[in-house]
């Protein structure tokens, strides 16, 4: 039976980072944000959408994905109201990707709303991925190109990291490479063993 792991972080804490060093040791890694935006191009998905939003959030057949996240940013009943539509659907297609690979011991299921979306109870194990919180700033305005106002907004918006560590199985401290990899490496020790032990 393959075993579900779920790997969350706050934004700006390197998850993507080790979910690609994951990824490097072979081991399936199902991103779910980069899957919700594929499916958020499924005509199923838009359909919902401009039912739920109208045509204020499309240019013609096209999602305004800007338009939309400003909407429900500060609007915590539209943004349950997107959720509702986006979550179920990428539910449905992660498990149907987890069929493509039943044959693999483990997955890992990257989500940085983990908790917040209840998706955590379909996992086995979590691994939260922490950092301080300045390299997370700075990180974000690099990569997102925005401003520190916009990240502390967003860091706000996600549940802080000791709670997530506190419901996590394993944290890890983004500090350096090195330490994500060794890191990484125990915790592969540690799921092969209880996994030859089950």
């Amino acid at each position: 039976m393959t075993k579900i792991i779920g790997l969350t972080g706050g934004i700006g804490s390197g998850k993507t980072t080790v979910a690609n060093e994951f990824s490097y040791l072979g081991i399936p890694v199902y991103i779910t944000d980069l899957e919700a935006r594929k499916l958020m191009q499924s005509d199923f998905v838009l359909n919902q959408i401009r039912a739920e939003f109208g045509d204020l959030v499309f240019d013609k057949e096209i999602l305004l994905r800007e338009k939309l996240s400003e909407i429900v940013f500060n609007d915590e009943k539209r943004l349950a109201k997107l959720n509702g539509i986006v979550h179920p659907a990428v539910k449905k297609h992660f498990r149907e990707w987890l069929l493509d690979h039943k044959n693999n011991p483990f997955v890992i299921y990257e989500s940085a709303i983990l908790f917040e979306s209840g998706g955590y109870k379909e996992c086995d194990f979590v691994i939260n991925v922490v950092a301080p919180i300045e390299i997370r700033i700075q990180r974000v305005i690099k990569r997102d190109k925005t401003t520190r106002e916009k990240v502390l907004e967003r860091i706000k918006n996600q549940l802080n990291d000791e709670e997530k560590s506190s419901k996590s199985d394993f944290v890890i401290n983004n500090t350096s490479m090195e330490a994500i990899k060794q890191e990484i490496v125990k915790i592969l020790n540690f799921l092969r063993i209880k996994q030859m032990n089950s």
